[in-house]
Order: structure tokens, then C-alpha cells, then sequence
């Protein structure tokens, strides 16, 4: 089906208004998750949301080693070294070796890093439930047609930015 031009520029521009409002929207998060770390006593570890997803990645799987986080994070071994040994320091996570392997390093959360790992999850269970009651007034083929355009715009940046930004993810404070 073809659409005529000004409809397809129509979506561009609510397409690239999208892109801007997530930059914002990921400001916001950072800032929000630090007034709430700040609320429950929590010293907040960096202005990066990627360490608070580090900690989630650990707290969801451990003991996991440092491969592990790389797989289910997808980003590069450099970064989740460099955000572990800060996560480390600031005691968020400790490392142990499990008995039957004594080369490898596995991480676990501290205390610390649990409180951290809670409010997190709390704070996506509640952008969870508003993503729910905000999509409740699309009908079930409205919402597989959004999720088919989701999907494809997903393997699309994936295809285009994915490597790229793995290769290239400067995660430093």
C-alpha cells in the first residue's frame, strides 16, 4: 500500500520527535532515580543509568560472571569491566570464585547494591503498569500492528547503530 508523501513525512517527524523526547525522557530517569536512591539513604554510585543496569543484570542472575553481564547486557567487555571495578569501589557488588572453578570471578550484590537493585525494579514495575493502562484503548490488531512496526524499527537501528554503538559505547562518567 502506498502512502502519499506527506503522510510518510508526517511520521518522520513524529518518528525523529520520538528520538528527541527519549533523550529527555532518559535525563529525566537518571534524575529520578537519583532523588529516589537519595529518599531511601542510597549514595548513588554515578550519573550513568548503565551502572544502575549493571547492578539490575547482577541482582537478576547471580552469581554471574564477567561474560555473562556482556551477553545479557550486549555491550562491550571494556565497559562492563570499567562499570564493575566502579561498582566494586563503591561497594555495590563484591566479586567471589565458586568452589568447583577458582580461576574464574563471579559478581554478587552487597547490601548496598540490593537497595539500589529494589528501587529499580520498583520503579519499572511502576513504568510497566502505566505502559499497560496506556496501551488498554488499542484493540488486539491495532497492537500487533504496532508491535510489528516496533519490531521492525528494532532491527533496523539494531542493524544500523547495534555494532556500532557496542564497538563504540563510552560508558565513563
Amino acid at each position: 500500500m502506498e502512502f502519499p508523501n506527506h503522510f510518510k513525512g508526517h511520521l518522520y517527524e513524529q518518528y525523529i520527535k520520538m528520538l528527541h523526547l527519549n533523550e529527555l525522557y532518559t535525563e529525566h530517569e537518571i534524575d529520578l532515580f537519583r532523588q529516589q536512591a537519595k529518599e531511601h539513604q542510597i549514595d548513588m554510585l554515578s550519573n550513568n543509568i548503565t551502572s544502575v543496569h549493571v547492578i539490575d543484570c547482577i541482582g537478576d542472575y547471580e552469581p554471574i560472571n564477567h561474560t555473562g553481564i556482556v551477553k545479557k547486557m550486549d555491550l562491550s567487555k571494556a565497559s562492563i569491566t570499567n562499570i564493575c571495578s566502579k561498582l566494586l569501589e563503591t561497594d555495590f557488588i563484591m566479586k567471589s570464585q565458586l568452589n568447583n572453578n577458582r580461576k574464574e570471578i563471579y559478581f554478587s550484590l552487597t547490601d548496598k547494591g540490593r537497595r539500589v537493585y529494589h528501587l529499580h525494579k520498583k520503579l519499572h514495575q511502576e513504568k510497566e503498569e502505566g505502559f499497560y493502562r496506556f496501551i488498554e484503548s488499542y484493540s488486539e490488531t491495532e497492537l500487533q500492528t504496532i508491535g510489528k512496526f516496533m519490531s521492525d524499527l528494532l532491527a533496523r537501528a539494531e542493524q544500523l547503530y547495534g555494532r556500532e554503538v557496542r564497538e563504540n559505547d563510552d560508558l565513563k562518567d
